[in-house]
């Protein structure tokens, strides 16, 4: 079975391959040097530096893991051939939320990018989903787990990088 596919922009690619160097070269080297500290110590039976920097070295190492799976299966979205017409990863989609009566800029991106506090959604998000695919006037319903509300597409642009 195929893996899927991991939809990133061009600038998302470089924050992953970014954090990934990061890691590797100045995480596992800080770590290194923790443990090494601890190791000097003497019984490493009861010290707590020594378990910490463990458990930092494991994160450390699980999240080169997931960065390299990503980055085996990613696919990068060329934002040169961002359709406008219509909303999808790449996009900044400007929307009219009945509910409170404003209006807020998303950007859609792909899972590993989105970030709520920056206004980058998921295409795979409740949002995302329902917004994707809608032309500017486009009304949508989104189905979220805290009930429905209503948006009106105002703008669609290419994310600026």
């Amino acid at each position: 079975m195929a893996e899927k596919k991991t939809i990133v922009t061009y600038k998302g690619l470089k924050d992953i391959e970014g954090e990934l160097q990061d890691l590797k070269v100045n995480k596992r080297r800080e770590i290194a040097a923790k443990i090494k500290e601890a190791r000097e110590q003497g019984d490493l039976s009861e010290n707590a530096e020594y378990d910490a920097a463990k458990d930092e070295q494991r994160d450390i190492e699980n999240r080169i893991e997931q960065l390299e799976a990503i980055l085996k299966n990613v696919e990068v979205v060329d934002e040169d051939e961002v359709d406008t017409d219509t909303v999808g990863i790449g996009c900044t989609v400007k929307v009219f939320d009945y509910e409170f009566d404003e209006e807020i800029v998303y950007d859609i991106v792909g899972s590993t990018q989105a970030d709520i506090m920056k206004n980058k959604i998921s295409d795979e998000s409740p949002v995302g989903m329902a917004l994707k695919g809608a032309k500017v006037g486009s009304e949508v319903t989104v189905e979220a787990p805290d009930g429905e509300f209503k948006y009106r597409v105002l703008e669609i642009k290419r994310q600026e990088m």
